[in-house]
């Protein structure tokens, strides 16, 4: 249950802000509200929904000052949380990020991109040992989705060379086990879509109720 509304908010379907009915969510999938409410639970916690009283749930949804507070948050806290991965990265997954890698630059379009783009920077933090930062890392990701998705979508192709490069940079790093440089470029990669996005007001105008 919960799985599903987490890959329907993810993917779009559910826009930030969007009333959840559970009601109607329940029908949907057969279900009693119950389960449907517990599900909202578990994804208010992964930063996903938000309960408003009397209202029910809602996508979270946030404004351009708390969009750009959290990916402050980010460039602060990832590059710590791969820095401690590095060293203890398996191999099998520094492989596989590199075969992402590759899906990538063999031409996605903006959907799928995303797709692969988090499951690459995420796999890149599997060997820090806080299970506690790498929570509240996933939970920020949670929370940008949706805005990196209406900024990937609004700008196109035009942010592939350089996001591309990036990622091969990193790729490297870690590859040579050097953490601190991996650190560095995490927190750049951050930046520069920090500041992207502050230059990009339309992506909270698209992405509201109404």
């Amino acid at each position: 249950m919960a799985n599903y509304i987490r890959s329907a908010i993810l993917d779009g379907e559910f826009a930030p802000g969007q009333h959840i009915g559970q009601e109607t969510l329940a029908k949907r999938l057969g279900a009693s509200r119950l389960p449907v409410r517990e599900a909202l639970r578990v994804l208010e916690g992964e930063g996903l929904v938000t309960f408003e009283p009397n209202k029910g749930a809602r996508v979270t949804m946030m404004d351009a000052a708390e969009l750009d507070l959290l990916y402050g948050t980010r460039a602060r806290i990832e590059p710590f949380v791969i820095a401690d991965s590095v060293p203890r990265l398996s191999q099998i997954s520094i492989e596989r990020a590199g075969s992402i890698l590759d899906e990538i630059e063999a031409g996605v379009g903006a959907v799928e991109f995303l797709i692969l783009d988090r499951a690459f920077h995420l796999l890149t933090y599997e060997g820090c040992q806080s299970s506690q930062l790498t929570s509240i890392v996933k939970r920020l990701w949670n929370s940008t989705q949706q805005y990196r998705r209406a900024f990937v979508t609004e700008t196109g192709p035009s942010w592939a060379e350089e996001t591309n490069s990036e990622h091969r940079l990193l790729h490297s790093a870690i590859k040579g086990r050097n953490h601190e440089v991996a650190a560095t470029i995490v927190a750049t990669h951050i930046t520069r879509t920090r500041v992207a996005l502050r230059r990009s007001p339309q992506v909270f105008t698209r992405n509201s109720e109404g």
